[in-house]
């Protein structure tokens, strides 16, 4: 039986990366389906949307947009919904314009796909493609067209059990520079990269990611893709619990 796959992204149902991870999966599978939001929901997060109703619209017949529904809202409506009562193997969150490293892992839409998609039973896979911002704000997506196939379907092969999901990264540079697949862990920065940012119009502002907190490992995602031109790939546990933590403070806390 063929994988089942799910393909979200937090760019919206018409964004250009959606396209390329469609053109990844139909290299896995011939059932192929695509849900996710009718417009950018990038920052979203983990949003889900309780008590706000969403509205389904049928682009065709296995793609579908969520009006302003979440990518987390998306996999649920496809896993739990619109795929009937065989939900997908693999949720496929992504191509992302723009990378997903470090801390940024717990605002970004692009992952919270996959997490929701390990959470629903699937191997979930999110996948960003890195731009130079110091150059150019314009998405080259050659990495992501070249390597993201044999990226998919290495982990896929690899994986083990569903608690975990996995956050991919492709390199902006040109594909043949490209040195492989790393398998590293996020960058922990030294404080949040998040910041009041002042917007030209007076009393509004931004949050924002105005400068990279320093300094940064050398062995994390973060300087894997941008300083040595790997695709980083970093497994995230569902199970969030510092467990080590929790057997140290059993019986020392009290009222």
């Amino acid at each position: 039986m063929s994988l089942r796959i799910l393909i979200t992204n937090d760019d919206g149902v018409d964004a250009p990366g959606i396209a390329i991870m469609a053109d990844i999966a139909r290299a896995l599978s011939d059932d192929v389906w695509i849900v996710a939001p009718d417009g950018n929901q990038s920052g979203a997060g983990h949003r889900l949307s309780f008590g706000h109703e969403l509205t389904i619209e049928t682009r065709d017949a296995r793609t579908f947009a969520v009006v302003g529904g979440s990518p987390a809202d998306c996999v649920v409506a496809g896993m739990t919904h619109l795929l009937g009562d065989r939900p997908a193997d693999v949720v496929l969150s992504g191509v992302n314009a723009g990378q997903n490293l470090g801390d940024i892992v717990n605002c970004s839409g692009t992952a919270a796909g996959a997490r929701e998609g390990a959470m629903q039973g699937a191997i979930g896979i999110a996948m960003s493609q890195g731009v130079d911002y110091e150059v150019s704000r314009d998405v080259d997506w050659s990495n992501a067209r070249t390597h993201g196939l044999a990226t998919a379907r290495a982990i896929i092969a690899a994986a083990d059990g569903r608690g975990h999901y996995y956050n991919v990264n492709f390199p902006f540079c040109d594909p043949a520079v490209t040195k492989g697949i790393a398998v590293v862990p996020l960058q922990r920065f030294s404080r949040s990269p998040f910041r009041y940012y002042a917007s030209d119009n007076p009393g509004k502002f931004f949050v924002a990611i105005p400068e990279t907190p320093l300094p940064l490992d050398r062995g994390a995602d973060f300087e894997s893709l941008r300083r040595d031109f790997y695709v980083t790939v970093t497994p995230l546990m569902l199970q969030q619990t510092d467990m080590a933590l929790a057997e140290r403070l059993n019986g020392s806390l009290s009222l």
